[in-house]
Parts: C-alpha cells; structure tokens; sequence
C-alpha cells in the first residue's frame, strides 16, 4: 500500500492528542506491507496494514509501528509464488530505522481541515 507518510497520536500534556507526522527522509513514497482478501459469500474485499514492534526511533511514539518494505523487497511481496516462509522473512527487510517524524497541529483532526498537514501545518504550541 503506497503513502508518502502516516501519523500517530501521543497523549499531550493537557490530555489532548498530539498528532504527529511520519514519514522518510525527502518524502519520499514507500509501501506498507498489507495483505488483502476477497470473502465471497459476502462479495466483501478487505485488506490490513501489517505491523511489527516498534524500533528506533519510533518507540519514542508507541510500541508498533506499520512495517514499511525496502523497494527491493515489492516484488517478492507481490508475487503469489513468493512461499509463506519467504514473505515472513521480507519483513524483516523494512525502513523502520530511516523514519523522521514531527508533531503537526490538532487541526488535522478536524474533517474541516484542508491541505497537506505534514508540511503545511507547524505545532501551534501546547
């Protein structure tokens, strides 16, 4: 699943939630490791991001994360001849470590709120 960014919530000093904005260096796109289902008794297709613990220096968030793929690893990820023991290990070849991240202002929270938050809306202060 392509993005060029996600946000994760932490509790503000004042009880509120405290967005931030995560994302590569340079913005540039990745790809979250997903898995998709179609249920056809329902007619229903479904899909998950997939997440792993937390590493560095995401824990400074939360204790997950989403499991970012290296480009390198798409291909394999895609295929359906890739075997189950081979996709698990492609997990293991993610872009956790190259996360940057900024708190961003509550306004994102707001359905009313328009433009792109990871750059365009600084933290307003506490």
């Amino acid at each position: 699943m392509p993005a060029d960014g996600f946000y994760e919530w932490t509790k503000g000093e004042d009880g509120g939630k405290d967005p931030w904005f995560i994302y590569l260096p340079d913005r540039k796109p990745f790809s979250f490791a997903g898995l998709w289902a179609y249920n056809q008794a329902l007619d229903v297709v479904s899909c998950t991001i997939l997440t792993m613990a937390a590493g560095q220096p995401m824990t400074q968030l939360h204790d997950r994360q989403p499991v970012i793929l290296k480009p390198e690893a798409h291909d394999a990820w895609l295929s359906q001849d890739t075997s189950v023991p081979d996709a698990k290990a492609l997990l293991q070849r993610n872009l956790d470590g190259e996360l940057q991240f900024h708190r961003v202002s509550r306004a994102i929270n707001s359905s009313k709120f328009e433009g792109d938050p990871g750059i365009n809306v600084a933290f307003a202060g506490a």
